[in-house]
């Protein structure tokens, strides 16, 4: 009897478990790369993923929705887990308006996530809600058996392009140190640059792309650039794509700005650093530079989720799943 009692139990626990599913929800027009990897994390214990837009929420009607902020104020279902990740600040114009706009407006969740500490301050929030940090980080294949193909591209840049003041970058491909040098830009949205820049042969566009594909393209380069303002919130935000770079082993060219440096400082490695002019930014000049990677062993995705809280915070609100075994 205690014997079939506990076999009931399991398979309500399974059912349970297999039944649980969760909807990452954002409005698709940037670059999310953790949510692939939130994606292979959960469905590798057995949970359901979704990608949707904020529209197709109550038609789906998940156990869990995970916001990606913006903003958010629908109502939720009863017993439904709601779940707010704040991958960054506002970014100018009206930056500071913006984030008190979301603090204000936003519906209450069960939990919060934010990138690091200084996007966790910068909201601010008051109240009692738990909360956790969840960085980016890298898939631990790529820290393996790291491809090497014939180098098709001299530089490749990959990730957002507005608000980083990509031209004056371009314009050294276009009439400056490297006009001779082919660079491939992985980017979404180009259309506008695209037209800008249609008459420079050496400078190409793809995107959006497939992750596995980006890492291709990445190997298939002989320098990476990783170009950001030395300006809030960008200057204190992690930057996946040089994560991704060195996790390929490609010499990494980097503006200068508070995050690389402090991440530099702990984690090892060596970038060119460019000038604000980018007047050292020459071929020459790379090719004596003794690159070097940083130590990546702790910055694979599946650590970065373990980290974050998440887990526990999921494993309370659903008895019976196990989120936390390896």
């Amino acid at each position: 009897m205690v014997e079939g009692g506990l076999h009931s139990q399991l398979n309500l626990i399974l059912q349970l478990y297999k039944a649980m599913r969760i909807a990452f929800i954002h409005h698709q027009q940037a670059f999310l790369p953790e949510i692939p990897a939130y994606q292979q994390y959960f469905s590798s214990k057995g949970i359901t993923c979704e990608v949707i837009k904020p529209q197709e929420l109550a038609l789906l009607k998940p156990d869990v929705a995970w916001h990606f902020m913006g903003t958010d104020n629908q109502k939720k279902l009863p017993k439904q887990v709601v779940i707010h990740e704040y991958t960054s600040a506002s970014v100018p114009p009206l930056a500071e308006l913006k984030n008190l706009y979301k603090r204000w407006v936003n519906a209450r969740p069960d939990y919060r996530l934010f990138l690091n500490q200084h996007v966790e301050q910068v909201f601010s929030f008051k109240d009692d809600v738990p909360y956790g940090f969840r960085d980016m980080g890298v898939p631990a294949a790529w820290l393996d058996n790291i491809p090497s193909p014939a180098k098709v591209y001299d530089f490749i840049y990959v990730g957002e392009w507005k608000h980083r003041g990509i031209h004056e970058l371009l314009n050294v491909f276009t009439e400056g140190n490297l006009k001779n040098r082919m660079l491939l830009v992985v980017t979404r949205d180009y259309d506008d640059l695209l037209h800008q820049y249609r008459g420079y042969v050496n400078i190409s566009f793809k995107g959006p792309l497939e992750h596995a594909h980006i890492r291709e393209l990445i190997c298939q380069s002989k320098f990476a650039i990783n170009f950001m303002p030395d300006k809030n919130p960008f200057n204190q935000q992690t930057s996946t794509k040089l994560l991704e770079y060195a996790a390929c082993r490609i010499p990494i060219i980097t503006s200068d700005y508070e995050w690389v440096r402090s991440f530099q400082q702990q984690y090892g490695g060596r970038y060119f650093f460019l000038s604000d002019d980018l007047s050292g930014f020459a071929w020459e000049n790379l090719q004596g530079f003794d690159f070097a990677f940083p130590d990546l062993s702790s910055w694979t995705w599946d650590q970065q989720i373990r980290r974050s809280g998440v887990n526990a915070f999921l494993e309370n609100q659903f008895p019976g799943i196990n989120l936390t075994a390896s």
